[in-house]
């Protein structure tokens, strides 16, 4: 193999190399801005069958569809003004991210768990916490 077919082959592998480690990144940002914009049907595509929702002192597992209409109803009692992730943090085969959400009726810890299941990475828990 010439030199230049070499090159070739390492210029694309450090283009590509990165985009693998960053799946999970982007399932964080899609959460995310599903969050920001109270989009409970968004954040369903990301759950497991089964979710763990807290939500303040209320705390329970879900169905996939039940866990849509927990949310749906959070976000239509707690209208949100702003949410972003302010920590983010990966383990092998999981990952995490925590923020600040403001509604129009108090302010929240946001914490969501997302675990990697065969190719597609679900969310696993998600936690909606007073902010103190």
């Amino acid at each position: 193999m010439s030199s230049m077919g070499m090159r070739r082959i390492l210029l694309m592998l450090l283009f590509l190399l990165p985009l693998t480690g960053f799946s999970q990144v982007s399932i964080l940002d899609n959460v995310a801005n599903a969050i920001k914009s109270g989009n409970s049907k968004e954040i369903s595509k990301y759950f497991d069958n089964n979710v763990e929702i807290t939500i303040l002192d209320k705390e329970s597992v879900y169905s996939k569809v039940q866990a849509e209409m927990v949310l749906r109803d959070f976000f239509a009692k707690n209208p949100v003004q702003s949410f972003e992730l302010i920590h983010r943090g990966k383990a092998e085969g999981s990952a995490y991210a925590i923020g600040p959400l403001k509604s129009t009726n108090q302010s929240f810890r946001v914490y969501f768990y997302i675990k990697n299941k065969g190719n597609t990475q679900l969310i696993q828990e998600m936690r909606f916490e007073k902010k103190k």
